[in-house]
């Protein structure tokens, strides 16, 4: 059984149509993590768009693991790519984007965008 505390472990299912082309899209709109500087809560809106090969990125696992940013740390552009990283590394899909949009702080909202794709990195 999966947890249901905040979790860095991801989890996959086999790509039920492996022949073909598809998008899959994961809107999350609830992240939060720390800002680096002043420890105050900052919040993003992610959006993760994704073309499968093999595998399947797990919902669950996804909402747990982005919930575990919540006491980190770090920057806007350390998290967008570190989630784009670690679900490269679990899924090893044929192309991935994360995009965070991170909420008004000081006046300024700043968009991070991270692509992977297979013919670039591989």
């Amino acid at each position: 059984m999966m947890p249901t505390q905040p979790s860095r472990e991801l989890e996959t299912f086999p790509n039920p149509q492996t022949d073909r082309d598809y998008e899959i899209e994961f809107d999350c709109p609830e992240f939060t993590c720390l800002c680096p500087l002043t420890g105050q809560p900052d919040f993003a809106h992610f959006h993760i768009s994704y073309v499968p090969d093999k595998l399947c990125v797990e919902l669950k696992s996804l909402k747990l693991y982005l919930w575990s940013f919540r006491d980190e740390r770090a920057f806007h552009e350390k998290v967008t790519n570190q989630i784009l990283n670690d679900l490269v590394e679990i899924a090893h899909p044929r192309w991935m984007q994360v995009s965070g949009e991170w909420f008004v702080r000081g006046g300024i909202t700043t968009t991070v965008t991270a692509t992977h794709s297979r013919d670039a990195d591989d």
